[in-house]
């Protein structure tokens, strides 16, 4: 149980730690979080474990929050600013493959010992970066798109601009997931790892991701609350 006990635990520390970056820092501690994730993913998602009788990649959760952030962003900023986060995660991504891939360039120094692990890791950063990127792009561009397409809908069905929030988090995510880790599995991993286990992949991230955008609804409820009290108050 100690996978599933640490998965469990960092989707706490990762969903409590949107909420705190907004508490504290607003739509730009959102942003700020938006580029970590994205970043952090793309690394965490080379590490494949076994938790809750599946096999997966880490880097779901971390992805996962990058959802969670354009919901409350669209939420309480509008289409425009979940639109700008997501193109600030990928010049971040774009930079760090750059920098990344330049590290491995260097002569190492004789008394070197990180480069061969550098190596190892970022030497596969390109392709699934490359991946992320346009899956990303796709992804949670639909995902914006999605959201305000439900919101439009529930608004004319109940006449309440606020109402029925948890439709439009979880109509728009559980859609945007499902393209996503069919997309993503496909793009990073297809000619790695055989079918099955790339179907294996695409389950298991599914799964996380009905159970993470099922429990980030009530961080999306929370944030709102928190932005209508600074809103009452300034």
């Amino acid at each position: 149980m100690r996978n599933e006990l640490l998965l469990i635990v960092t989707l706490l520390v990762l969903y409590g730690s949107v909420l705190l970056w907004f508490f504290l820092f607003g739509t730009s501690g959102l942003m700020s979080f938006t580029v970590f994730a994205t970043i952090a993913a793309n690394i965490e998602v080379l590490i494949l474990v076994q938790a809750f009788g599946m096999e997966m990649t880490l880097g779901n959760i971390l992805f996962a929050t990058t959802f969670l952030v354009t919901d409350i962003l669209s939420e309480i900023a509008g289409k425009k600013q979940a639109q700008q986060a997501v193109w600030i995660g990928i010049a971040a991504n774009v930079l760090f493959v750059l920098v990344s891939q330049s590290w491995l360039m260097y002569v190492p120094s004789v008394n070197d010992w990180a480069t061969p692990y550098m190596q190892a890791i970022f030497s596969n950063t390109p392709r699934l970066m490359l991946a992320s990127l346009a899956v990303y792009a796709i992804v949670q561009v639909f995902d914006v798109w999605l959201y305000h397409k439900w919101w439009e809908f529930t608004q004319r069905r109940s006449g309440d601009r606020r109402a029925f929030l948890w439709v439009r988090n979880n109509g728009s995510t559980l859609v945007s997931q499902l393209l996503n880790a069919i997309l993503y599995t496909l793009f990073a991993f297809y000619g790695r790892y055989d079918l099955p286990t790339l179907v294996s992949i695409i389950l298991s991230s599914y799964v996380i991701f009905i159970f993470t955008s099922l429990l980030d609804t009530p961080i999306v409820y929370w944030a709102r609350l928190i932005h209508e009290k600074r809103q009452a108050v300034g």
